[in-house]
């Protein structure tokens, strides 16, 4: 008969829990809302059933991760990330195509977007390679971490393309290198090399971009260069954020969603649509959550029973931290567009689920942080 020590139940981070379920519950209630038809006319599409049979299963697989001890994954990071580069290599070739990009893989009974998944995996591999290493790391050691784990993930996701999941592999890289000590000479020269990189093959990398990779930046230095064009999605983001003044219009009382004046209002674009219907008022206590959630995974980081288990942690915490200012940042007009989604509210089956797996192992490592001095 299995038994479960009874101290991991109680060290099950609820609060954690529970403000993700919060999250995701008004993700569902804002997608209803969104995809809703104007004037109660036509059929909803079932954008907000799906999201809920993903959330359902999402937190199936939290609770198996959390099941087991999470230091055993460090014996197979090297399978993990081998597979992990098989999807993104085997989504080049054979993935589904769907608005000019092909990040999907399509199984016939569903699709799933290798590029999240390869998250997890890059975090557990990266983490795992690192966790025996010894701080400082040396400069031939930073330089090999970097080729290996961040240089080919990016180009093969770059491809895709997929810009933001192609820099936050790069940006969390970099994060947990500084963290275990990158040498200051090597970042120096990386930081130069990228300023000096940017000024003087600015014009070669315009032209690597694809036409509306180019258009959301031009869209993003001035919007109103092209309101109807261009700059469309910027312009009635930003309209619709601040329609909602400070208590908001209500719930299913918005317009800009159902009657269609912004784009991928269910994905990218949700925040708007929750802004116009809640307010400023709803928007600092969404915040609020979101802040909560951030500030207890980083928590974690520091009291993790070992390196595994902090570099974990604060692995996955940039990837959440990350999504969030760049989401919000490019529905306020802020950020660029990079289609990224808000973690736990935009619709998306593989990125829900592995926005789960990632605050599973976060919780599993608050679990059995206690080891340490239960032996």
């Amino acid at each position: 008969m299995l038994k479960i020590d009874r101290r991991l139940i109680e060290n099950f981070d609820w609060i954690t829990f529970i403000t993700v379920i919060v999250i995701c519950f008004i993700g569902i209630l804002t997608i209803y809302s969104a995809t809703r038809p104007p004037l109660d006319e036509g059929e909803r599409p079932p954008f907000y059933i799906k999201q809920i049979i993903w959330l359902t299963i999402a937190i199936i697989f939290l609770f198996i991760f959390v099941s087991f001890d999470y230091t055993k994954l460090k014996n197979f990071w090297v399978i993990f990330y081998l597979f992990g580069l098989f999807l993104l290599i085997i989504v080049l070739f054979s993935g589904k195509t769907a608005m000019g990009a092909k990040r999907w893989i399509n199984l016939g009974f569903f699709s799933f977007q290798p590029s999240e998944i390869f998250k997890i995996i890059f975090v557990i591999s990266l983490s795992a390679y690192l966790s025996d290493k010894k701080s400082p790391l040396t400069i031939f050691e930073s330089i090999k971490i970097l080729i290996i784990f961040a240089f080919l993930p990016f180009i093969l996701i770059l491809k895709q393309p997929d810009l933001g999941t192609a820099l936050i592999i790069v940006f969390i890289t970099f994060i947990i290198l500084i963290y275990k000590g990158i040498p200051t000479r090597l970042l120096i020269f990386f930081v130069c090399l990228a300023l000096i990189s940017v000024f003087f093959l600015w014009e070669i990398l315009w032209e690597g971009l694809k036409e509306y990779q180019r258009n959301r930046l031009i869209a993003f230095i001035d919007p109103t260069v092209d309101p109807k064009g261009i700059g469309y999605n910027i312009v009635q983001s930003m309209i619709t954020v601040g329609s909602g003044q400070f208590f908001g219009k209500g719930f299913l009382s918005g317009t800009q969603g159902p009657l269609k004046f912004l784009p991928e209002r269910h994905t990218d674009f949700i925040f708007p649509i929750f802004a116009e219907e809640w307010g400023f008022f709803g928007c600092l206590v969404l915040l609020s959550l979101y802040l909560i959630f951030f500030i207890r995974n980083f928590k974690v980081a520091t009291i993790a029973k070992d390196s595994f288990g902090n570099l974990l942690s604060i692995g996955f915490t940039t990837i959440f931290i990350f999504y969030f200012f760049i989401n919000i940042g490019m529905t306020l007009g802020i950020m660029p567009v990079v289609g990224i989604p808000l973690p736990f509210m935009s619709y998306g089956g593989t990125t829900l689920l592995a926005n789960f797996i990632g605050i599973a192992l976060i919780i599993n490592v608050r679990m059995r942080r206690f080891e340490l001095f239960y032996p």
